[in-house]
């Protein structure tokens, strides 16, 4: 039976916590005659009693918590849960990467499923999507995530994708392996939330088929703040720049 990895980083969501163990039940009710699932859950240092909730919430569903000590950013949290794949994953399997604030529509699973049957390495949910979208935000909010999504493809270079930041993507684990033996057992290098385009510029580098769902994403199924904080964000995707040459010079240095 393929296995597929359901990977979710967290910092303080004690408040989506029930609702998110919710969707893995109804995850694994949907998909266990195709898939062994196993979920993975990475604390960023989390103040709250998100990592308490979670233990409550378990049930029988295969978890595993991995744990910072403090906050260091999403990036940081993914490269952790990345380095744990490197060492569990096989080519065969599939891995899943959701938000932990409930804002990732489990239901569009089984659709990226799909999509990755027609031979694509990579799906991402897209909001920019035609049918897609952004509801329950801010008007000023949505500015900028589009302002900034379309500022950062045209200064690094993306081109044919329309969405660069959700965390919300299916992997083929082969195609993951394949960056993990170039980049690191946990790819990413940069700790914030720019470390989601860090990896769609080393998914491009590869040249790796890649396509989109359309989502909608309704920012009322959040409990709480989002934790992005939208100037350093944008501040940290300019700094990418300066990080592609070597990028590139790792990928030119490799055997692959």
């Amino acid at each position: 039976m393929e296995r597929l990895f359901i990977m979710v980083p967290v910092f303080n969501e004690a408040l989506n916590i029930a609702t998110l163990f919710e969707a893995f039940l109804k995850l694994r009710a949907e998909l266990e005659d195709r898939f062994s699932l196993q979920y993975i859950l990475v604390d960023d240092g989390s103040e709250d009693q998100t990592v308490i909730f979670a233990k409550q919430e378990v049930g029988d569903l295969d978890l595993i918590i991995l744990k910072h000590e403090k906050n260091i950013g999403p990036g940081a949290a993914f490269a952790t849960g990345f380095a744990y794949l490197a060492q569990h994953m096989e080519e065969q399997d599939w891995v899943i990467t959701m938000e932990g604030d409930n804002t990732s529509r489990y239901e569009l699973i089984k659709q990226m499923l799909t999509r990755s049957q027609e031979g694509f390495d990579i799906v991402f949910a897209s909001p920019y999507m035609y049918g897609g979208g952004i509801t329950q935000t801010s008007f000023i909010r949505k500015l900028l995530s589009s302002g900034a999504n379309l500022v950062v493809k045209d200064l690094l270079g993306i081109q044919g994708i329309l969405t660069v930041s959700s965390f919300f993507r299916l992997y083929r684990a082969k195609a993951l392996i394949k960056m993990q033996r170039i980049f690191g057992p946990g790819v990413l290098e940069r700790t914030g939330f720019e470390s989601m385009v860090e990896l769609v510029m080393k998914i491009t580098m590869l040249k790796q088929s890649l396509s989109e769902v359309a989502m909608e994403l309704d920012s009322s199924l959040r409990k709480g703040k989002s934790k992005m904080k939208v100037l350093q964000t944008i501040i940290g995707y300019l700094v990418l720049w300066n990080y592609k040459k070597g990028w590139i010079k790792k990928l030119e240095n490799s055997k692959i």
